[in-house]
């Protein structure tokens, strides 16, 4: 399957439609672009997957989330700086013929992952 992502806003109980998102390989200090996009209105890649199987290569990984911006937009009275701005999460492919699933349960204040199926 490959490399798939999906975002609920825990604020609201809605997906987090309009969240930019960014897609990074690492290595050591060394962090390369694979994609940016903006979630779809039911918080996924409006692509489908990030990266499918073929794609999909042994090593680290980092999405990045615009928490802060996605919650401005909606007019969310937030405190300046805001509690979170941008959440990064690392992660590692082990297993190129897997599917890797990183969903994101958040809200201004607080998150949450998991390696979902």
């Amino acid at each position: 399957m490959g490399l798939s992502t999906h975002v609920l806003d825990t604020m609201h109980g809605t997906p987090a439609a309009g969240m930019s998102v960014a897609l990074y390989t690492t290595e050591g200090d060394s962090v390369s672009l694979l994609k940016a996009f903006v979630l779809n209105k039911d918080g996924r890649n409006p692509e489908g997957m990030l990266l499918d199987n073929h794609h999909l290569k042994k090593g680290t990984y980092r999405l990045v989330f615009d928490v802060a911006g996605y919650f401005k937009r909606l007019t969310v009275d937030l405190p300046e700086p805001n509690f979170l701005n941008q959440v990064s999460l690392d992660f590692g492919v082990a297993h190129t013929d897997q599917h890797y699933h990183v969903p994101l349960l958040v809200s201004p204040w607080s998150y949450s992952t998991y390696r979902g199926s």
